[in-house]
């Protein structure tokens, strides 16, 4: 456990301080129109959902878009990832993101946090934020919230409060959590890309497995 550890907060702590791509939040371009009148489906997140070091068509969203085809859902998927953000970063770009009504906001964020030793009250009140305001939307969106873990040299002790936080905020506002976004991924070689910070295409495929039992069940309405 304890060398499984290492290997999770390794790959976490290069995904974190290395994967910006050079933009900051304000200067990502809006997502582009989909050109249908489908709901939406909004990931919020980082690096990891934007799939840095891919084809865009190889990241976890793009390929729940096509597991939602697959299972004759009609709604279309908007990946809002942005490489280097904190929670803070999220919380700040939530407002333009629900320019355009969302169905399901998707929020997997605190990576960054993480990586930095931020304070876990405040990922955990940024995360809140997101969740209000995204509430204020009328009808409000369907919430998935997406877990993170912290590293392991911040201390037992810390990893353990930030780990709580998506759990206690999934309870708090009743909404489906999927625990950990890179389990079976952090750590592993063959799932990595070779800067050991992003999973490859097969890696994005175990993310999309991942998050897709969780998603499916708030689509159909069964979760």
């Amino acid at each position: 456990m304890i060398v499984r550890s290492c290997r999770i907060g390794f790959a976490l702590a290069v995904l974190a301080g290395c994967g910006r791509d050079g933009r900051s939040a304000a200067d990502a371009a809006p997502p582009p129109p989909d050109g249908t009148s489908r709901p939406r489906v909004v990931f919020l997140g980082t690096s990891l959902t934007a799939g840095l070091g891919l084809d865009p068509s190889q990241a976890y969203p793009a390929l729940i878009q096509q597991k939602i085809d697959s299972a004759g859902l009609a709604f279309t998927v908007v990946n809002a990832g942005v490489s280097g953000e904190t929670s803070a970063g999220a919380l700040r770009r939530i407002d333009w993101l629900m320019r355009d009504p969302a169905a399901v906001l998707v929020i997997e964020t605190g990576a960054n946090d993480g990586l930095r030793g931020l304070d876990t009250d405040s990922l955990e009140a940024n995360i809140q934020a997101i969740i209000d305001r995204a509430r204020r939307q009328q009808p409000p969106p369907r919430i998935v919230l997406v877990g993170m873990q912290a590293l392991p040299n911040y201390g037992l002790g810390y990893a353990r409060r930030f780990r709580a936080v998506y759990p206690n905020l999934a309870k708090r506002n009743r909404v489906p959590l999927v625990p950990f976004l890179l389990e079976g991924v952090a750590g592993v070689d063959s799932l990595n890309q070779a800067d050991m910070m992003h999973p490859t295409a097969a890696g994005q495929r175990r993310v999309a497995a991942t998050v897709w039992p969780v998603l499916e069940r708030v689509l159909k309405g069964t979760a």
